[in-house]
């Protein structure tokens, strides 16, 4: 798919998508947004003192560059694994200018089906599968960032089957976390077993994002 880069109103950039007319982040702020969904409400939202992450939709990476720093930052190490389907060469991604910092080209060019020690505090796993044939394993998460394309772009990776698993895959106290806050995705995480909750969306962005629970 072609892809071009663009500005969002915080300063930092995304990747814009003509064929779907979909961005891969929020154009109110990409790294604000990814912040506030991924790290606040998620990340920081659990107890464990070694979280595992799963990322449903590695992307441009930004959410595992942010994670790894709230890992160093917290001293807290973590377990983060990224599924993507279509990943973005690093020439894509590094001239969205995310970060000088060597980790995050690391991030891209450590190889895939790898566990990867990053840092101290985070070690990477990038998986090139489709999320709906992950493997159901219980309980091998803390947190889930759903951050596929929006429901109507991509509904096959929003439909109840799916969120089943997850649920599944989440440990006890386990949260997902996405920027998505239709009342059809609200209904379907409640069907499966989430407890729901909408909350405030990020700074001059979404109204209201979701957290969901086990």
């Amino acid at each position: 798919m072609q892809r071009t880069v663009e500005q969002t109103d915080d300063g930092s950039a995304t990747l814009f998508v003509p064929e779907l007319n979909e961005h891969y982040h929020s154009v109110k702020g990409a790294r604000t947004e990814s912040l506030h969904i991924f790290i606040h409400m998620g990340l920081r939202a659990v107890s464990a003192n070694s979280p595992r992450v799963l990322e449903i939709g590695f992307g441009t990476g930004l959410n595992a560059l942010l994670t790894l720093e709230a890992a160093e930052a917290d001293k807290r190490s973590v377990h983060y694994t990224g599924i993507e389907l279509y990943p973005l060469a690093w020439e894509e991604v590094e001239i969205l200018n995310y970060s000088n910092h060597p980790s995050f080209k690391t991030l891209h060019s450590s190889p895939w089906e790898k566990e990867v020690p990053i840092t101290p505090y985070f070690t990477l796993k990038k998986t090139e599968i489709d999320a709906r044939m992950m493997i159901n394993t219980k309980h091998s998460f803390d947190v889930i960032y759903f951050d596929a394309f929006a429901p109507e772009k991509q509904p096959e990776l929003w439909d109840e089957e799916l969120f089943r698993n997850l649920y599944s895959s989440l440990a006890p106290g386990g949260v997902l976390t996405t920027y998505c806050s239709k009342g059809v995705i609200r209904r379907i995480l409640q069907s499966v077993g989430f407890k729901v909750e909408r909350l405030p969306g990020p700074p001059g962005g979404k109204r209201e994002i979701i957290r969901a629970s086990k």
